[in-house]
């Protein structure tokens, strides 16, 4: 499915626990990128890079998308998933982001067991690569993607931000050692 870039997109600051958060919606409500503020360059070049380029400028994101970060971070986990999103990329980077969507929440999932979800069980690496160009982090949950010995893996928001997410959402994972509580993918 080809997404059409859209033809406005509004930059919006939404304070969470872990940080400041860019929103970027276009004038239909969709999320088109999450990023973290203390990330802002790469974030303007994801958007711009996966909706073409269009004009940007401060705006408010869709109430419904905000009340549902909120309701996320007011422990509502499944909140997020109420959040309309569209973005361009690659066929094969679509049926990443769709895919990581398909982790439930409070669980985890190694980036080969990911790979073997799309149909490409050697594409670990390049699924580790789209999961990288992830425009809508948080919402498209990469975070929820470690690795395969269950430890930390990188994060465009820093393994601080993925530590607090995977913690808040009570899922399992490897921390200098430790097997913390929760389920697995």
């Amino acid at each position: 499915m080809t997404v059409k870039p859209p033809e406005r997109l509004a930059i919006d600051c939404f304070d969470t626990p872990v940080g400041v958060a860019l929103l970027a919606t276009d004038e239909e409500g969709y999320l088109r990128a999450f990023d973290w503020s203390d990330y802002e360059p790469r974030q303007l070049k994801l958007v711009a890079r996966y909706n073409g380029d269009v004009p940007m400028g401060e705006g408010a994101a869709p109430a419904k998308t905000r009340e549902a970060l909120t309701a996320y971070f007011d422990g509502e986990l499944h909140a997020l998933e109420t959040i309309p999103w569209r973005t361009c990329g690659t066929a094969f980077q679509l049926s990443c982001w769709r895919a990581l969507c398909d982790i439930p929440v409070g669980r985890t999932a190694s980036y080969g067991e990911q790979a073997a979800r799309i149909g490409k069980p050697k594409a670990v690496r390049a699924v580790g690569l789209a999961n990288g160009s992830n425009p809508i982090g948080l919402v498209v949950p990469c975070h929820r993607v470690i690795g395969a010995n269950r430890t930390l893996t990188g994060y465009g928001g820093g393994l601080h931000r993925k530590r607090w997410l995977l913690r808040h959402e009570r899922a399992a994972f490897r921390d200098d050692g430790e097997e913390t509580l929760g389920l697995r993918f």
